[in-house]
């Protein structure tokens, strides 16, 4: 079901959050489980539908990366599961906490309840699709969906059984909704129906980020550009080090938790960083060194290949690729200094055996996750519990980090008296 306009996306949306901020837990949950048993019977017509977007995002000659971070193959039995981990978790609609008797004998709680309608755009990630929708009916709320041109068959198919199973649980289907065509306009009108949506949410590009900030007429809840470090330090245990930045750096480079700079501590350069860059190599990483790192090189390998000297802004880049950024630093102070020059507040974290460095770090180091011996990686809301996440933020206001079911929610004052009245 596909309005004829964003207009009237806006409009459907705003009657559906009405009704979807009264559905019962059980509503929401059967909901949610067709949804899960859908995505296992209709596999094959989801990956067809992928198929023919990779197909085209070949055909126009979209990087390698991109085109991973469109496919569905191998992915959709961890997308049905992590919408039966959403499933488990509590329903946060409802809670009541802060509470306390007044001394007048009122009683004042806050009260949670959805935020209501949800702009949501991103590109390239059709599980963000499944992602929201599983949160944001979980939470009570609507969604007018965007995705990236390049994935809108897959995400036309996903969008059917997301209605299907709102349906199924007798809730309106307009409670999630999709942009349907490329056109970058409706984008535009998307961004200015503050009479109907509640929240924009984009997730992509620092591009995207800022074309919704200076767009909006609606608030916008950015983050998701990753540009993600780690500091080794001298105490480190580097044998686990090594794999950690392994992690971080190959598990999936195409995403914004991948790792992109690994700052090493002088005392341990020369001996260990020739050994990162002979385990990254064997992942298929190249490297952008600075200038100490690549005189040290020069010096001991008997090749460069596949790594060159740090240029202007490789420090500002985020690589959704095998590219990693290699500094060598004195001390935690400067490294401490790099990061806050060049991290996008998204995941930072450092590497150590020695816990006063590891608390100053953490008090440090001001972005929405901070690590200590652990890969950026973790940096997802399935990994921490959350089921699924709709957006990792990056600001300070309203969420931070992963945004899980209570991120998605907001609360109102529920006061309760006795006939009182205000006497003074």
């Amino acid at each position: 079901m596909i309005a004829a306009s964003v207009k009237q996306m806006g409009h459907l949306a705003k009657q559906a959050a009405f009704l979807m901020a009264k559905a019962s837990p059980l509503q929401k949950e059967e909901a949610l489980v067709v949804l899960a048993d859908k995505l296992h019977e209709a596999e094959k017509e989801i990956l067809e539908a992928n198929e023919r977007d990779q197909c085209s995002a070949r055909l126009a000659h979209l990087s390698e990366a991109l085109i991973d971070r469109l496919s569905l193959k191998g992915r959709l039995p961890s997308l049905a599961n992590d919408v039966k981990k959403v499933i488990l978790l509590p329903d946060p609609i409802g809670e009541e906490f802060e509470i306390q008797t007044l001394p007048n004998g009122l009683r004042v709680c806050k009260r949670r309840v959805p935020i209501g309608v949800l702009g949501v755009i991103y590109e390239s990630r059709p599980n963000v699709t499944i992602d929201v929708a599983a949160l944001t009916l979980k939470t009570g709320n609507c969604a007018i969906l965007r995705g990236g041109s390049e994935t809108l068959q897959t995400n036309l198919a996903l969008l059917s059984l997301i209605q299907q199973a709102l349906q199924k649980a007798s809730l309106p289907p307009h409670a999630i909704q999709m942009i349907a065509t490329n056109a970058r306009e409706q984008v535009a009108q998307l961004l200015q129906l503050d009479e109907s949506v509640d929240l924009i949410i984009p997730r992509g590009g620092a591009e995207l980020h800022q074309y919704c900030r200076t767009q909006s007429r609606i608030p916008v809840l950015t983050g998701g550009v990753g540009i993600c470090h780690l500091f080794v330090d001298a105490s480190a245990d580097l044998p686990r080090a090594i794999e950690v930045i392994f992690n971080a750096k190959t598990q999936r480079p195409s995403v914004c938790n991948a790792l992109d700079t690994l700052l090493v501590h002088a005392d341990i350069a020369e001996r260990w960083i020739p050994e990162v860059i002979m385990r990254l190599k064997k992942g298929g990483v190249s490297f952008r060194v600075d200038s100490q790192t690549w005189q040290l090189l020069q010096r001991i390998l008997p090749s460069l290949e596949g790594i060159h000297e740090a240029q202007q802004g490789d420090w500002d880049t985020e690589w959704l690729s095998l590219v990693l950024g290699i500094r060598i630093v004195e001390n935690i102070d400067q490294s401490i200094e790099h990061i806050r020059q060049h991290s996008t507040g998204h995941s930072d974290g450092i590497l150590t055996e020695d816990r006063q460095q590891a608390e100053q770090f953490l008090q440090d180091i001001d972005s929405a996750v901070v690590y200590v011996n652990a890969s950026t990686r973790f940096t997802d809301g399935g990994q921490l519990g959350l089921g699924a996440e709709v957006a990792i933020s990056t600001q300070k206001l309203h969420a931070r980090g992963p945004m899980g079911l209570k991120e998605l929610t907001t609360y109102k004052w529920i006061i309760q008296g006795d006939y009182h009245v205000r006497l003074s």
